[in-house]
């Protein structure tokens, strides 16, 4: 599907105008938005428009890495959107030229019907242009891009405190789903991040000019959003290893516990053997107070060697 809209030397609002009238039509500047599109609409991106035919097979492939190619008289853009966790990328592209601005996605993208959208119920077209459309765009991906951060917080916070008394094993496999989460993000993140430097450092993106202290918020964001995930994952780290450490400390003490039954058995164990052999001349097996004592001897021996490991403290 494609949208089109157009501001004219008036700074009227026309919509829906034929690709070819609008690429010829003297227009202050124009947007059109390659929303889903066939690929007979995919087309356009040829003829009329003549684009490069390396940023229109960009625009074909899913998921490239953000990034800017500079061509003649305009600049193309590969950004990324996120939209749930776990995530789920999906790839925004830009035409960005000094009177007009293409979008291109194969997904529905809230942030491009937002600004779509108020663009449209604007009452003061004077202050927009194509790259103001680029900002706003990019400034709502980076802004959606928080509550993602916020909401793998929040599952931290959780598995940290772990209320509702999971075990380890639960908790281990949410904890390494959080980190995939958050390595899936920063793969994003740092090259949104790189490319607003880009952006701000560039000596041949004129389109931005005037424009350069709204682009630098989006980079402030994103820094902040870098330094987010970052504590993120080393809050994961640290949990995982308190868990890890946790269950080996709960190992060491059953076995330890297990060491000490064992070893007070021992020479019970080897009492209770040697007077099971059976042998015919055995002098001890027809004494009278041989049983008694042999269970008296015994019961002094786990007596005794349970004061002895509760001296060491092993019972602690």
């Amino acid at each position: 599907m494609l949208r089109t809209m157009a501001i004219d030397q008036q700074n009227q609002l026309i919509k829906d105008i034929e690709i070819e009238k609008l690429v010829n039509g003297e227009y202050r500047w124009y947007w059109v938005d390659f929303h889903q599109p066939t690929e007979e609409e995919s087309n356009y991106l040829r003829t009329p428009f003549s684009f490069h035919p390396l940023a229109i097979e960009d625009c074909m492939h899913h998921l490239q890495r953000p990034k800017l190619d500079y061509y003649d008289g305009y600049t193309f853009f590969v950004t990324q959107t996120l939209n749930s966790i776990p995530t789920r990328k999906e790839e925004v592209d830009f035409f960005l030229g000094k009177n007009f601005i293409i979008t291109f996605h194969h997904q529905p993208s809230s942030e491009i019907d937002e600004v779509w959208k108020r663009l449209v119920l604007s009452e003061n077209f004077e202050k927009w242009d194509a790259s103001h459309v680029f900002y706003s765009v990019l400034d709502n991906m980076v802004d959606n891009y928080f509550p993602l951060v916020y909401q793998i917080e929040d599952m931290l916070n959780e598995i940290d405190d772990n209320s509702k008394r999971r075990s380890m094993e639960e908790l281990l496999e949410d904890l390494f789903e959080t980190r995939h989460s958050l390595l899936s993000l920063r793969h994003t993140v740092t090259p949104m991040r790189d490319l607003l430097y880009r952006i701000l450092n560039s000596q041949r993106e004129t389109y931005i000019k005037g424009k350069t202290e709204y682009f630098s918020d989006i980079h402030d964001h994103l820094l902040k959003l870098t330094e987010m995930i970052e504590a993120n994952r080393e809050l994961t780290t640290d949990i995982r290893d308190s868990y890890i450490s946790l269950n080996s400390h709960q190992t060491n003490h059953v076995m330890k516990v297990l060491t000490v039954i064992t070893t007070i058995f021992m020479p019970i164990t080897f009492i209770a053997g040697l007077y099971g052999m059976n042998f015919r001349y055995m002098p001890e097996l027809t004494w009278k107070y041989g049983y008694p004592w042999a269970l008296i001897i015994m019961a002094l021996i786990t007596i005794g060697m349970s004061l002895w490991f509760k001296k060491k403290g092993w019972f602690k």
